[in-house]
């Protein structure tokens, strides 16, 4: 039985000690990653809890992210989160680990259902009521269907969070609907470069106004960057990354809508999932 189904539920604050703190021992690998990513167990006053660990050691080189900067980028991913106070991304630390330092997340488990379905394929040519289009796409034997995603605050709140961070790969395998009807994202490694790198599934509301609680958050974001959230961002990632963020931040406090594709990047990650 994993240990996320054999150990009570524990306070966010709670999590992010015992994956800092914790024993960490290796269980397993998760397959199909492209980096190395490790199925972990941390021990932490008497309780056990699961979680991720990616070691910067097993980081495959990128050619436009410098190398062994994933696992920091990550943990600013978090940062930026909990600034929001969304909670979008799981308690993520940075830490030693039996394959050196590394990042440590939270191990959540997902709730795939009918109910919690978040991306679709439709053969109509227009979305139904509680959808927003995506792009067409090429499916078997010269087919196209019309990619489509849920017209869902929670899908927003990541549509706005990813825009911030420059999210360069949100895959529909990085939503992970969770109990209780929260939603997190994960695997935040290519993100805060200074090109307008975004790719996402999430373009649904491009162009689109918005909502007031996220101009709220952005504001309480641009007061945040100038004080704590700066610093602690610019111990993770570059001076000139940390004053890319404030600039997204101010522009999309300037325009009030959700961005669009640049045009200048490929607009959607590949693969999709």
């Amino acid at each position: 039985m994993p240990a996320s189904e054999r150990v009570p539920e524990v306070g966010l604050s709670a999590a992010a000690a015992a994956l800092t703190e914790g024993e960490l021992t290796v269980r397993g690998r998760v397959q199909g990653a492209s980096n190395a990513v490790l199925y972990c167990e941390t021990e932490h006053d008497g309780g056990t809890l699961a979680c991720v660990y990616k070691p910067v050691a097993g980081e495959r080189p990128l050619w436009d992210f410098p190398d062994g900067s994933l696992a920091q980028r990550e943990v600013a991913a978090y940062l930026v989160s909990e600034a929001t106070g969304w909670g979008l991304v799981p308690p993520t630390v940075l830490r030693d680990g039996p394959y050196g330092e590394g990042m440590v997340q939270l191990w959540i488990e997902a709730v795939q259902d009918e109910e919690t379905a978040l991306l679709a394929l439709i053969e109509e040519d227009e979305p139904g009521p509680g959808w927003k289009a995506v792009v067409e796409a090429e499916v078997a034997e010269g087919r196209t269907a019309l990619l489509v995603h849920a017209d869902d605050d929670r899908l927003r709140r990541l549509a706005v969070f990813d825009a911030v961070v420059n999210n360069a790969d949100r895959k529909g395998g990085h939503l992970l609907p969770a109990a209780g009807g929260r939603l997190y994202g994960i695997d935040h490694g290519v993100t805060f470069h200074t090109e307008d790198k975004l790719r996402t599934l999430l373009w649904g509301w491009a162009g689109e106004p918005l909502p007031a609680e996220a101009l709220a958050v952005l504001k309480g974001l641009g007061t945040a960057l100038d004080g704590e959230l700066g610093e602690q961002l610019g111990a993770l990632i570059t001076a000139a990354e940390t004053d890319a963020v404030r600039a997204r931040v101010g522009r999309l406090l300037e325009t009030g809508v959700h961005p669009l594709p640049s045009g200048n990047w490929p607009s959607i990650p590949w693969p999709p999932v």
